[in-house]
């Protein structure tokens, strides 16, 4: 294999160090919570699994988007692109704003029915912190929708800066509003609501002024294109799906880690934030994976995208090994940032040297699916996420964490097993090839440019 690819490199460098700090937005809250107490950590842990399954709907619906600017820029139709570039941001608008009403209306109900169990003072900070971070869904949705397209374009520069700039500004306001301002859970809240909020207007700024490909034109004038949006919500659709039974089984799981108390709760909250920051290069890759299919694929070229992705699959895998091996034994240390509680840091670097073990599994669980997601093969991945998911995260974790006692761990080790499951779904559907003839738009030979 050769080691160095000039164009995946170029493509995933700009991703890595955006999700660097994409992730780190989160993980400052997260560890800035931790000294106000375990119940703003276990507070904010559960919140998250809630904002996650929005976030990931949107991330899921932006690949529709990108899969499509991809394959209408490997024909070299830029028109085409721009113009499903905005039937994707606006449709995703209208979407986000119907959702945000509906949580903002039932967000007191929901904490309740998901998180009642929870200790009086965890389930307040939970109010405090979804009623602020809710409000700031549609700006988060533009975030993710602009990135998603402007990946599909080549652009994975813009949104680097703009996660930047982002996590310099979460930084400073969290830190003031927590550490001198003494705001408590609701700086916590302030400071990631307001990073988010500028993001999203930033980027909707470049696109109104353009990037090299793709710019928002005549906005007054827009009407929805049935046939683009068709396109876009065929691939966009599946994937949300997928992704929305993908967070709700780990809202479940959530849900019974609850039960098993403050501590668990507090330690699944900071492992599951260091197992995103270690993983970096894993989704980075993901998302360079489904934009270089999708190129190969709107050209034509199926072979080269097959050899795309199975670089990138065994890119990832090796880089995920050796960042478990650094990782492993500064466990304990890492997981002390995060809080001072010593029961809390024991679990919590437990579960992440189990996870850190299990690594290279998770490449052909996720770099796979994405390429494929890239060629359009949407519904393959979604039963398989299904199966994983529902069939053996979701009812291994309970069995192991719950009945058998194992507690937090238990529903790691059933994590993993989903990764083993879903891994050798996607291997066996990469090698037969059928995922080569799902391209989304058929090869047009008088594109216009």
């Amino acid at each position: 294999m050769k080691w160095i690819r000039k164009d995946v490199f170029n493509l995933a460098i700009p991703i890595i160090t955006e999700q660097l700090f994409v992730i780190s937005l989160g993980m400052i809250n997260t560890m800035m919570a931790g000294h106000i107490g375990a119940e703003a950590v276990s507070a904010i842990g559960m919140v998250d699994s809630v904002n996650n399954i929005f976030i990931a709907f949107f991330s899921a619906l932006a690949i529709g988007g990108m899969v499509v600017v991809a394959q209408f820029i490997g024909q070299g139709n830029i028109k085409k692109a721009n113009a499903a570039m905005q039937q994707a941001l606006f449709s995703g608008l209208i979407i986000t704003f119907v959702i945000t009403i509906i949580m903002f209306i039932f967000q007191g109900p929901l904490i309740g029915m998901l998180f009642g169990s929870a200790d009086p003072k965890v389930i307040s900070n939970a109010h405090t912190y979804l009623g602020i971070t809710l409000l700031t869904y549609p700006l988060i949705t533009i975030d993710l929708i602009s990135n998603g397209l402007l990946r599909g374009a080549g652009d994975t520069k813009t949104p680097m800066k703009i996660s930047i700039f982002m996590n310099i500004i979460n930084v400073i306001l969290t830190y003031t509003f927590i550490n001198i301002l003494h705001m408590g859970i609701m700086g916590a809240a302030l400071g990631i609501a307001i990073a988010r909020v500028s993001g999203g207007i930033i980027i909707l700024f470049v696109l109104l002024r353009g990037s090299k490909i793709l710019k928002l034109t005549n906005v007054k004038g827009f009407k929805f294109d049935k046939s683009l949006l068709k396109l876009i919500f065929g691939i966009g659709i599946p994937a949300s799906i997928e992704s929305l039974l993908f967070n709700g089984g780990k809202l479940i799981t959530q849900i019974y880690i609850v039960d098993m108390g403050t501590i668990a709760v507090a330690a699944n909250a900071i492992a599951g934030s260091v197992a995103t920051m270690l993983n970096v290069p894993g989704n980075s890759l993901c998302i360079a994976a489904t934009a270089l299919v999708g190129n190969h694929m709107g050209r034509g070229e199926s072979e080269e995208a097959g050899s795309d992705l199975s670089y990138i699959t065994k890119l990832s895998t090796f880089a995920l090994i050796a960042i478990a091996l650094i990782f492993i034994p500064f466990a304990g240390k890492v997981t002390s940032l995060f809080i001072t509680d010593k029961a809390i840091i024991h679990l919590a670097s437990t579960v992440l040297i189990v996870n850190s073990a299990c690594i290279p599994l998770w490449s052909i669980s996720f770099v796979l699916p994405a390429g494929l997601k890239g060629a359009g093969d949407v519904k393959y991945t979604l039963v398989t996420s299904i199966i994983g998911m529902w069939l053996f995260r979701i009812t291994l974790g309970y069995l192991l964490g719950v009945v058998l006692k194992f507690g937090l761990v238990g529903v790691w080790v059933g994590m993993i097993v989903d990764w083993l499951v879903r891994g050798t779904l996607y291997f066996i559907r990469f090698k037969k090839g059928k995922w080569k003839s799902k391209t989304v738009i058929k090869l047009q030979t008088n594109a216009s440019h």
